[in-house]
């Protein structure tokens, strides 16, 4: 098949749809999806549990309070034996996010997969965003949340988000220049910005494999 070792690396905005979409791009090209399924293959990877990558999940500096991680967060061993720190998280997910492009097509959401991957042809980088009050309206409805705890839930959660990216990249979170498209999911809405994506994979393999680098 022509595109059947496409890596679609997908951020975004909170409330903007990024998951959706890239549950749809994952249909369109019979792919893997992994969200925070990278979680359990990070905890495989480490020997560490899931609860202890689900608890610093896309968090900076969540070492701070090493000292006070319970035991039971580990699924075998010591904290000392594991040689456990920032960067050793980091590179287990990494590790484990190359091991999944490298076993067939996926679809991959946050977690610096396109930094992880950036050296693999067949990539693809989005970032979706959307407007503020549209986004506000979204983490309302689904968090079930009021206006001023919906502002605060995006606001610390995209702080997060952009310090574990730019830290870890050196790129800018959210900026044009650290992806290969963004776009502002609520133009088209959701099913059409992910067609649209869908499109710009297609034409950007095509030029790829008719220019190889």
């Amino acid at each position: 098949m022509k595109y059947d070792n496409i890596i679609i690396c997908v951020g975004r905005q909170l409330g903007a749809g990024g998951h959706d979409i890239g549950q749809m791009l994952a249909e369109s090209f019979h792919a893997k999806y992994y969200d925070r399924e990278l979680l359990n293959l990070a905890a495989k990877e480490s020997g560490f549990s899931e609860k202890f990558f689900e608890q610093n999940d896309e968090r900076k500096g969540f070492l701070k309070g090493l000292f006070n991680v319970q035991t039971a967060h580990l699924s075998g061993g010591s904290i000392y034996e594991s040689n456990f720190s920032q960067e050793s998280l980091f590179r287990f997910q990494s590790e484990a996010i190359r091991k999944a492009a490298e076993a067939g097509p996926c679809v991959f959401v946050g977690r610096c997969a396109d930094y992880v991957l950036r050296d693999y042809p067949s990539m693809t980088s989005v970032f979706i965003t959307a407007p503020f009050d549209y986004r506000m309206q979204q983490v309302m409805r689904k968090q079930g949340l009021g206006e001023p705890a919906a502002r605060k839930f995006i606001e610390q959660g995209e702080s997060k988000r952009a310090e574990y990216y730019n830290y870890y990249t050196g790129r800018k979170w959210g900026h044009a220049a650290s992806y290969d498209l963004c776009i502002d999911s609520t133009l088209l809405g959701p099913e059409a910005t992910a067609r649209l994506i869908e499109q710009f994979v297609k034409l950007k393999r095509d030029e790829e494999d008719r220019n190889p680098q």
